[in-house]
Order: C-alpha cells, then structure tokens, then sequence
C-alpha cells in the first residue's frame, strides 16, 4: 500500500506541475494575441498554440490532477482533514479558471475576443497564488 500511495503522490505531482505550468502560459499568449489583429497571421499562430496547449497538456493535466488526488486523499484517507477541504475548494476555483481560459480561448478562435492584454496579464496572477495557497496547505496542514 505504501509503494502504491508514493506512486500516486508522483503522479498527482506530475500532473499539477502540469497543469500549473499551462496555467501560467496560456494566459501570457492571450495576453500578446489581445494585442494582435484579427486574422493576422500572428493571430491565427496564437489561435493554434492556444488550442493546442489547452486540449494537448492543459486539460489532460486537470483531469489527471483530480484522479491523482482523488485517489491519494482516498488511500490515505484524508477526506475528514480540514486543509484537505480547503485545498479542494482552491482546486475547484482552479477548474472554474480552467473552465474560463477554454472560454476564451474559444472567444479568441472566433476572433470575439473583447478582452484587453492588462486583463490577461492580471488573470495570469490568479493561478500563482492559488498554488502557494495550496502549497501552503500541503505541507503546513494547518487544519
């Protein structure tokens, strides 16, 4: 049991390294493609770079997060620990996120993008502080 807990945690890790690493790129293109002309071809670039990044590592790495830690918190059945359901309402903000960048890159796919750089470039903080949270949470455990 103990072999198939440190399995778990390294691909729970894996996953969230991810996940994170998609987070913090995906919203920095937007952030240049907010700024690019529709149907030019910097734009059309961007528009396959985004969607790429986001059904190619950004997506299979959510889901691999949630059933890597759905699976660790089950094994070492942490599901009453406090930190543990803080963590996860942290992890759903972070999958509302995930739900909103698929949206816009969406928007931008359709060229009805009405979003500014700035607003991209704030979007793209949300995420870092999530996980020092989370971090935080991790390993302090807190509650």
């Amino acid at each position: 049991m103990a072999s198939a807990y440190l399995w778990l945690k390294v691909g729970h890790i894996l996953a969230v390294i991810s996940w994170m690493a998609a987070f913090l790129y995906l919203p920095r293109l937007m952030v240049y493609h907010a700024d690019a002309a529709p149907g030019s071809d910097k734009s059309e670039t961007f528009k396959v770079m985004e969607r790429r990044l986001l059904r190619g590592i950004m997506t299979p790495a959510m889901i691999a997060t949630w059933v890597f830690g759905i699976a660790l918190a089950t094994v070492a059945d942490a599901w009453v620990s406090g930190w543990l359901h803080a963590k996860l309402l942290l992890v759903l903000g972070l999958s509302a996120m995930h739900g909103m960048n698929a949206g816009w890159v969406r928007a931008f796919a359709e060229d009805r993008n009405t979003r500014s750089g700035r607003f991209f470039r704030i979007v793209n903080e949300i995420p870092a502080v999530a996980l020092i949270l989370i971090v935080i949470l991790v390993v302090l455990k807190p509650f």
